[in-house]
């Protein structure tokens, strides 16, 4: 009944919008999305989830982190979770026709004080998104008028939202979202070429999976330097790192200079939108590595990361061993870990954590992976030297450097078959093998919740 209103307004054979349909989620944390809507009028769309749906407001000016903008919020029908991953054009003559935009998401945190009535208010709260931080007020003062205003914390005057002009999935600003850059502007040049060839798997066929998982992938790759592997010939043989800034025409790539220790300067780079990531792909690149900080702040990583390679023949129940023995670590620290396959033979723990320095980063994953040695050592070993990892895991810790680099969630390996380093939940593990989820089975996936959804809440 809720979406009953949302889904009269919509025809959904010429709009692309989700059909409405509750979800009630088990989980505590409720999602929030904003969405910058470029209709009739400039808008943005404020949705809080609660009780199965998106309670919505469309915010005129947008949210303000000074106190005293008290912006007009007029909340409007309910939209299904669904929408939260919505972006792209609502056709004209179609109800809110106009460009969507993913402006921001996150969690939002009800004040426990306070009973939440979206018919009367008062409603307290707290942000936790990507751009969206601290604590807020939804004040009702007359029928579907509110106002929403920023309350004083340590957010204040953080920032103008106006300075804010990409999607946060997609990297993408409101024009290139109309003339549909990220999808049609990239000509893939001998598309037929078969890449993967034990499946027969071709450059079009890898150009539309990544056109598939940007929204999730873009994140990842936002503001991070890159490197890639290529594959000109296809196949996995003659490829090789691809990590310095070398095409122009490639106008979804941005540009950096890293000065070295010895004064030497490097043009690194990394990709702006889904256009550059599709582009790359043109270019052969096949399988995508991140820095562990981003090029804004270069030297203050914000990714830890743990790669359990297991020695050849090792059974994969001892791998599984291992995940879970280094995540009984990181719980007994109080950290958040997130696991994901490596698309080979083991698997990947990537941990958001805000570091001041790399050495800080680095001190604590070698110390984390030496304490996994001292409490198993005849389970794990920090020794690269493949003799000396008879019968053991190899920890690899070493990863958490300025310039080394990790696979970044959902790119492809270039390995025999078109296997994916893919987000899974942790009680997936026991169900899911490293090198299991491929471009051919990973569609049903990107369909349901996304095991990494509060990956970047936990920054904050």
């Amino acid at each position: 009944m809720k979406l009953d209103e949302y889904n009269k307004k919509r025809n959904f054979k010429v709009t692309k919008e989700p059909k409405g349909a509750v979800l009630k989620r088990k989980r505590k944390n409720l999602k929030f999305v904003v969405q910058h809507h470029l209709a009739s009028r400039d808008h943005f769309d404020v949705r809080l989830e609660y009780n199965g749906v998106y309670v919505s407001f469309a915010v005129p000016k947008g949210p303000s982190f000074n106190p005293k903008d008290k912006r007009l919020a007029v909340k409007v029908e309910d939209h299904p979770l669904s929408y939260g991953n919505f972006e792209g054009v609502i056709p004209k003559q179609q109800y809110g026709a106009g460009v969507v935009q993913l402006w921001d998401k996150g969690y939002w945190h009800p004040d426990k004080s306070e009973k939440v009535d979206f018919n009367k208010g008062p409603i307290k709260f707290t942000f936790v998104g990507k751009r969206l931080m601290g604590k807020w007020t939804l004040v009702k003062f007359k029928e579907d008028n509110w106002l929403l205003i920023k309350e004083k914390d340590e957010y204040v005057n953080l920032a103008d939202i106006k300075k804010y002009t990409t999607s946060i999935t997609t990297g993408r600003t409101i024009k290139e979202i109309e003339a549909g850059l990220s999808d049609d502007d990239i000509l893939i040049t001998n598309p037929n070429k078969v890449i993967f060839k034990k499946s027969m798997t071709t450059k079009k066929q890898i150009a539309d999976y990544y056109k598939l998982v940007a929204k999730r992938m873009m994140p990842f790759l936002d503001k991070r330097l890159i490197s890639t592997v290529r594959s000109p010939e296809g196949g996995i043989r003659n490829i090789f790192f691809m990590k310095h800034f070398n095409q122009k025409v490639n106008k979804g790539l941005n540009k950096k200079l890293i000065t070295s220790k010895n004064g030497e300067k490097t043009d690194y780079y990394y990709i702006k939108n889904t256009s550059g990531l599709v582009g790359e792909v043109q270019m052969n690149s096949f399988e995508f590595h991140i820095w562990g900080s981003k090029e804004n702040k270069i030297k203050k990583p914000d990714i830890l990361v743990f790669d359990l390679d297991p020695d050849e023949g090792l059974s994969l129940k001892k791998v599984r061993e291992g995940v879970l023995d280094l995540k009984e670590i990181l719980d007994e620290l109080e950290v958040p870990a997130y696991l994901k396959t490596s698309g080979g033979k083991g698997y990947h723990i990537y941990v958001p954590l805000q570091f001041t320095s790399w050495k800080k980063c680095a001190d604590l994953a070698k110390n984390v992976a030496q304490v996994l040695v001292e409490k198993y050592p005849d389970k794990y070993t920090l020794s690269m030297r493949k003799k000396e990892r008879k019968g053991k895991i190899f920890i690899d810790y070493f990863r958490n450097k300025l310039g080394a680099t990790s696979v970044c969630p959902y790119s492809l390996r270039l390995k025999n078959n078109p296997t994916v380093s893919c987000p899974i939940f942790w009680d997936e593990l026991q169900k899911i093998k490293p090198d299991s989820i491929t471009i051919n089975n990973i569609k049903n996936r990107l369909k349901k919740e996304d095991p990494w959804e509060s990956f970047f809440a936990n920054y904050n």
